[in-house]
Parts: C-alpha cells; sequence; structure tokens
C-alpha cells in the first residue's frame, strides 16, 4: 500500500499495486515505480562502504585490549578510542619514530603522574612538553607531600562557602581533589636548598636545564628521604635522560619561586635557549609521533615543532575535552594541524574529546598488551 498525505488530513495508506517504505531523503519514485536510476538498486555510493556497526560484548575474563577491540565494533567515541589505540601502538612499536609527548590539565593531581612516569622509563618517550602547575605537583608528592581526594559541592549546597571554608582551613581545591597548602612551604623550601642553588652558580639557564635540575634534585631527596610516593615525572626523566621542556613554566607556582629567587640572585631563567634543542629532535627525526594529553601552550609548543622541520609528524593522537567549534586550540583537531603542515598529508591521527584521566589510561593500557604481544 501506499502512503497518500493530504495536507488537511493524516497520513493514511492506500492499496497500490506494491509496497515501498518511506525513508528521509530515499530517492525518489520514477514514474514506472523504481528508484534511482530506473535499476531498483540502491544508488551509486562513493562514501558509503558496507562496515556494519557491531555491537559491544563484555565478560569477567576481559582485557583492557579485548575492551578496546569491542570499542572498534560501535560508533561515535568508542571508535574514536580503539582508533587512538591503534594509531599509538604503532607509534610505540616503530624504533623509528621519535615520539613527544604534551601533558596539560592537572593530570598529576588526578592520580595520572606514575603513569607517565613509567612511559619515560620504558623508552616512550623522547620529549615531555609539560605545565610547570604538573611539574610543581610532581615534585610536592617527590619530597613527600600528598593529594587527597576531596570533593565538588553539588545540588543547592553553596560552592562559594565551601571553598571559602577551604581557604579559612588552608586547603586548596582543584575540582574534587585537595591539596594542604603547607606542602607549598615544603616545596619552596625544597627549590630553595636543592635546586637552585646550583643554577645559581650557572648564572642564566634553559628552562630545559631547569626541569632537569628539578628532577635530579626530586630522585635524591626522595630516595635520601626514603618517601613513600616514587621520586615521580621529573625525576624519571633525569635518569633516563629525556628533556622535559616546560615553555610557560612562568605560570605555576614552580615559576613564581623561580622569579621571586632571581630577585635576590643571579639566577635566572632563558625562554628562548629550549627552542634550539626541541627543533633540533623535530628537525632530526626519521619519522615522528604526538600524543598530546589536553590542549594549551603544550599542545601547540609540541605541534609548532614541526613548522620548521622538514617533514611533519607521522603520528597524532590527542585526548582532549574542549570542543573544537570554539575555534580554540585546545579543542582544534589535528585534522585542523594538518591545514597548517604540522601533520603530513597521509598522517595516522585522531582526537578523542573525553576526559583525558578517563582516557588516557585506556589507551596506554591497551597499547602496552599489545607490544607484549
Amino acid at each position: 500500500m501506499r502512503l497518500v498525505v493530504d495536507a488537511n488530513r493524516a497520513v493514511r495508506p492506500t492499496p497500490t499495486d506494491g509496497l515501498i517504505g518511506i525513508a528521509v531523503g530515499y530517492p525518489p519514485m520514477t514514474d514506472e515505480g523504481e528508484h534511482g536510476d530506473g535499476t531498483g538498486h540502491p544508488p551509486h555510493r562513493e562514501e558509503f562502504g558496507h562496515d556494519p556497526i557491531g555491537h559491544v560484548s563484555v565478560g569477567g575474563d576481559m582485557t583492557v585490549d579485548d575492551l578496546v577491540a569491542e570499542y572498534g565494533k560501535a560508533g561515535i567515541g568508542a571508535r574514536t578510542l580503539h582508533e587512538a589505540v591503534d594509531i599509538y601502538t604503532e607509534m610505540l612499536r616503530n624504533d623509528d619514530v621519535t615520539n613527544f609527548f604534551g601533558l596539560a590539565g592537572a593530570m598529576v593531581p588526578a592520580g595520572m603522574r606514575e603513569l607517565v612516569a613509567d612511559l619515560i622509563r620504558d623508552g616512550h618517550i623522547d620529549a615531555l612538553v609539560t605545565t610547570g602547575a604538573n611539574l610543581t605537583h610532581d615534585s610536592i608528592e617527590a619530597i613527600g607531600g600528598k593529594h587527597h581526594h576531596g570533593r565538588s559541592p553539588e545540588g543547592d549546597e553553596s560552592r562559594r562557602d565551601h571553598d571559602e571554608q577551604l581557604r579559612e582551613e588552608g586547603v586548596d581545591r582543584i575540582y574534587n581533589v585537595y591539596l594542604p597548602q603547607e606542602h607549598f612551604a615544603l616545596f619552596e623550601s625544597h627549590l630553595r636548598e636543592e635546586v637552585f642553588p646550583p643554577l645559581e652558580a650557572e648564572g642564566v639557564a634553559s628552562i630545559q636545564r631547569f626541569t632537569e635540575e628539578l628532577g635530579r634534585a626530586n630522585s635524591e631527596v626522595n630516595e635520601r628521604e626514603e618517601v613513600e610516593e616514587s621520586a615521580g615525572i621529573a625525576a624519571a626523566a633525569y635518569e633516563n635522560d629525556v628533556p622535559v621542556f616546560c615553555p610557560a613554566v612562568q605560570d605555576s607556582v614552580l615559576g613564581l619561586q623561580a622569579w621571586m629567587y632571581s630577585q635576590t640572585s643571579e639566577f635566572s631563567l632563558d625562554a628562548l635557549a629550549d627552542m634550539t634543542p626541541l627543533n633540533d629532535l623535530a628537525h632530526e627525526s626519521d619519522r615522528a609521533g604526538a600524543m598530546v594529553v589536553g590542549g594549551g601552550v603544550p599542545k601547540n609548543y609540541v605541534l609548532q615543532t614541526m613548522l620548521v622541520a622538514p617533514d611533519a609528524y607521522d603520528y597524532a593522537v590527542q585526548l582532549t575535552m574542549d570542543p573544537p567549534q570554539t575555534g580554540g586550540l585546545s579543542g582544534a583537531s589535528l585534522d585542523e594541524a594538518r591545514s597548517w603542515g604540522k601533520l603530513e598529508a597521509a598522517a595516522r591521527n585522531v582526537s578523542v574529546y573525553a576526559d583525558a584521566t578517563i582516557t588516557l589510561p585506556v589507551v596506554v593500557a591497551a597499547a602496552r598488551e599489545r607490544l607484549a604481544e
């Protein structure tokens, strides 16, 4: 039967010679009762490929990579996470790929510290670009401080009253993470006693040299004081000769302390000095891959290295929650970076829009499983 539409009445079925379906955008019928080109077959489709969506199945004996394989059957975010694992695994598997890692956001306070340190120890990061904030919180844990589970007020509870109470009690809040302020005093003493004096003797230092000395001090104090927590990211980088770049170090407690120390000493930082070793690393790479966690300065600093290199990134994975529609850098897709010449035309890349504290451990765990096979 055929559905007949009357402008003044509801849709009603009427008998006809055949039975057809109604679908939005379906090719119109010809006078002969056929679709499209008159063959009765679907139209020619260049974009469409026969690749049906599968349905995720989970079991109690699954590994992380088993779950990611199930994600590959699905669509939307699950599919992009599966692709991220594919690309990241290929980046790590190929010995001729130089791996740049950008780390923004509150990843250390949120608990991602040891994951990144392990990647450095295992040779999966050749250059780390991060924030002064992450290095601050990394150092605090290296020398005996701890972040704590907190809460973010919900419902009718006043967020302002909650945060004013925390201020009175000397506790800083990072969403649902708490940090007692006395840890910053401990951190200041650490810098003034262990980190700044050797650098002061050198006069003007690069930021990378500063992070190197920070890693050395974190490692030595951690061992000397028998701190329960590991020495962390900067220490792992120092111990494994991995450079740590922090282009916006001024935008952090670490940077504030460096500035204050420079007011009464010969110590100072050269913000441009790091450009040479980082760009040289990109220039000399046979192939290059980028893992970008979060956005901001670390993301751009990682990607812009290819603007002065003969080639561009062959692989790139981005984990972010910022949307691309605002035109901001943090949410910009990696395809957009291709238009700037930061990615090769044939580069494998994917942007996963989700909380990186959820996606990063999954991507790393699944990639590790594959590399161990």
